[in-house]
């Protein structure tokens, strides 16, 4: 529908209007599921799960054209948020994606489900990173949502720990604008006795407790939204979480945004069972090793052809390879597909000269 002059129109005659367009949305949205179901059936038969049809490089590549067309007056962000919605219940028509992801409910990676898959899924929570990537082996849940690092307070290295044995690839990245927030049931902050949250939280908001509550018993706990059932049961208990938990555990929000830096984002990964072809704009996770008797080097000569190709390395994180002491692996991310030819042809050359290399995922790049 083109824009037409609203200016000078009457109440009532505003409102007749909207009332046309919400009608034109409601068929519109509709056809667009009755297109999604056949492309389904279409796709993978009337038998297939919802998993079997899923395309994330196709989502990704809808949401980026809708930040191309975007002109206002909602902000981007809530335009991106309404097309994950239509298109999340259009997936789910049949059957909802089921998602495990590190619980229980409140927690950051529960908004990072939400925010990546929309509403119309089944969220599994799950008592730790371990839990989330063996449902997803099993194949109880389609997907898994794990944080992987923070702009902070750096690399949840226990995730990329799980890669040296997890079959899984990742399918995807999140990327959350974390705000901490201080809560509890109490009313004023004289009458907090401790503060629980988990370590992460804590060391993200670790300049200003020193200010504010310098005195105050900090306690780590599994999840912020463990503290904040502990803030509900336990009087003097206050918790440092997002503003779900409050919602959740019915908390009182005593100070909002207590985080020490403004743009403080965790990054989160989609896992799954496959990888998906490219969406256009991708990232690649590499997992790689050598025996370190090259000597000087080495680690430059893996690299080399990267460069060489003229391919952009966003990260590298190295850890133990728990194969014997003082031996690591490397966690490399790159711009790009790795079924892009530059890309295929340097990994080529990267796996003649590595003991251990395997792709760990090819994925859309997060859409903001």
């Amino acid at each position: 529908m083109k824009d037409v002059p609203v200016e000078g129109l009457s109440l009532d005659e505003l409102r007749a209007r909207i009332t046309a367009v919400d009608e034109q949305l409601q068929r519109l949205i509709s056809e667009r599921a009755r297109l999604a179901q056949q492309v389904g059936v279409s796709k993978a038969g009337q038998e297939a799960r919802t998993v079997d049809f899923y395309r994330p490089e196709r989502e990704a590549q809808v949401l980026r054209g809708v930040l191309e067309r975007h002109e206002g007056p909602l902000q981007a962000e809530e335009m991106l948020r309404l097309f994950r919605e239509i298109m999340s219940a259009c997936l789910a028509q049949q059957e909802p994606l089921k998602i495990a992801f590190l619980g229980p409910e409140g927690t950051f990676t529960q908004q990072a489900v939400l925010k990546h898959f929309g509403h119309s899924v089944r969220s599994l929570p799950m008592g730790s990173i371990d839990e989330v990537f063996h449902e997803v082996e099993a194949g109880i849940a389609d997907f898994g949502v794990v944080p992987v690092e923070n702009s902070t307070e750096g690399t949840v290295s226990h995730t990329l720990d799980m890669f040296l044995t997890s079959p899984l690839f990742v399918c995807g990245e999140v990327e959350l604008r974390i705000r901490q927030h201080l809560m509890g049931k109490m009313n004023e902050l004289q009458a907090i006795e401790r503060i629980c949250s988990h370590q992460q939280s804590l060391a993200q908001c670790r300049g200003w407790l020193a200010e504010f509550l310098p005195h105050v018993e900090r306690i780590s706990v599994a999840s912020n939204a463990e503290a904040a059932r502990r803030a509900r049961d336990e009087a003097g208990t206050a918790a440092i979480a997002g503003e779900s938990a409050a919602e959740v555990y019915g908390l009182n929000m005593l100070v909002a945004d207590i985080e020490d830096k403004a743009d403080n984002t965790t990054r989160f990964l989609i896992i799954g069972r496959k990888m998906f072809p490219a969406s256009g704009k991708d990232k690649t996770s590499l997992l790689l090793s050598t025996s370190g008797t090259e000597g000087p080097g080495v680690l430059f000569r893996l690299l080399e052809p990267l460069a060489r190709a003229n391919v952009s390395m966003t990260r590298i994180e190295s850890r133990p390879s728990r194969r014997r002491k003082w031996d690591y692996v490397f966690f490399v991310d790159i711009e790009g597909h790795a079924d892009e030819p530059q890309i295929a042809a340097a990994l080529a050359l990267i796996r003649e000269h590595a003991t251990l290399f395997r792709i760990l995922g090819a994925y859309p790049c997060a859409v903001q």
